[in-house]
Order: structure tokens, then sequence, then C-alpha cells
């Protein structure tokens, strides 16, 4: 799969630096690698534009991965003989852009990324340099693959997820293809329509464009601005201008 010439044409001509940033990509497909996985193939898309603008991009399949189910950082802590979240949860903290990609079963998205929301939400409390929560001036952005109704309220639970873990979400934040209802051919099967589909590219390359601006300027301000939004802070007593009778 290539860039068409507008998506080139976007890249050549950028004028801003993007080097130095980093994005994950975790396709939450229930198929094992090397399987197909018809949502990467529309991931590819955006990470093939990140890759164009010398961002550092690494895509994980979870379901390769012996990944607890649970609500803490490390299960292993909770009786569990076998975690790999913690290892890629190192990879969620140095990423500056989040991508979530998930088929659609059911009219919902699957199972695994039911999982991986909830190990994000586990980390959650966790504070960055900052004293704010973890994921704050990080960007996030989801991908939706299916044969039935659902990609916008796959991605609305997604992104509403993201963004209430802290996660900034662009205008913009998500893209999505839906085959004929019901059996039929999938995104990257022959004839489906999926990698020529212009809906479905625009928006993806309207999504990532987003997701690197957003990632860019978070950057060069050193994320969101650190008061009023401090765990630390108001742990230790701190109030900012919250009208707290106490105070009065």
């Amino acid at each position: 799969m290539n860039l068409d010439d507008r998506q080139l044409k976007l890249c050549e001509e950028s004028k801003w630096d993007f080097s130095g940033l980093k994005a994950l990509y975790l396709n939450c497909t229930l198929k094992k690698s090397p399987e197909l996985s018809h949502t990467e193939g529309l991931m590819k898309i955006s990470q093939m534009i990140m890759e164009k603008n010398a961002v550092e991009v690494e895509v994980i399949r979870p379901v390769d991965h012996r990944i607890a189910f649970g609500v803490y950082g490390d299960m292993r802590e909770k009786g569990w003989d076998h975690d790999e979240w913690p290892d890629i949860y190192k990879k969620v903290r140095a990423a500056q852009i989040l991508v979530i990609g998930s088929p659609i079963w059911l009219g919902e998205k699957s199972s695994v990324c039911s999982q991986i929301v909830e190990r994000l939400y586990a980390s959650s409390g966790d504070l960055n340099d900052h004293g704010q929560y973890a994921y704050y001036g990080k960007v996030g952005g989801c991908l939706i693959t299916g044969n039935e109704d659902g990609a916008k309220h796959c991605a609305m639970n997604i992104l509403y997820s993201l963004q209430h873990l802290g996660y900034v979400i662009p205008p913009q934040a998500d893209a999505a293809w839906l085959g004929e209802a019901g059996p039929g051919p999938s995104y990257l099967d022959e004839g489906s329509g999926g990698p020529e589909n212009d809906f479905t590219n625009r928006n993806a390359t309207f999504m990532t464009w987003n997701l690197l601006h957003f990632a860019r300027i978070l950057r060069n301000v050193d994320g969101i601005p650190a008061h009023g939004n401090q765990r630390s802070k108001w742990d230790a007593g701190c109030r900012f201008d919250y009208a707290n009778p106490e105070y009065r």
C-alpha cells in the first residue's frame, strides 16, 4: 500500500519539524501475527505519513502478547503468573502519539481493545514530571474497520476513554472503513474498494496530520500548562481558586 499523490504532496510540502516524535499504534485485532489484519491495513496509511515526516513509529498487536486482565499496573502483583503489559506501557509512556485500531464485532470494539483501554486506565493515576496525570501532553486517535455498523460508536467510546485518561483528542481524530453489511470482502480483500475509498483515505490523512500538529504544538510548549491540573499539588492542599468554604 502506498500513499496517493495528494498525501505525498502534503508530506513533501510540510514546513513543520516532527522529528523526535514517537507514535505507537496498538492494533487490537483478534488475529495473531503474521495473519492478515485488515485493521492494520488501514493503519498503514497513517503509519506511512508519520514515517514520511520522520516520526518514529511502532505497531504492536496486543493479542501477540500475554497480557493479563485487570485494572492494576502489573497484574503479577495480584496473583497472575504472567503480564506483559508493563513492557507495553513503557512504550505508551515514551510515545507522544497513540493510535488505537479495532475491528467491529456485534457493533462494538474488539474484546482486545476493551482490555487495552482497561490496562491504560490502570496506570492513569501515575504522574508525569509536572505532577499531572501520566498521559497529559500526549495525543490520541483511533481507526476502525468492519463489515457492520458501529464505526462511530466504537470511535466515540475509544476517544472518550482516551480523553478521560488525559490524552488530548484533536479535531477529526478518527477514521473508518465499513464494507457492505454481512459476509463479504473486508478492507484488504480484492474488490473491496477499501484502499481506494476517498472518504476513508481523506479522514485517515486528516487524522494523522491533526495528531502530528497537536503533538508538535504540545512538545514545543512542554505539554499542557501545569496549573490547575496537578494531582500532586491538589493532594498537598492547593485548590487552584476553587471556592472551598474552608478557605473563605
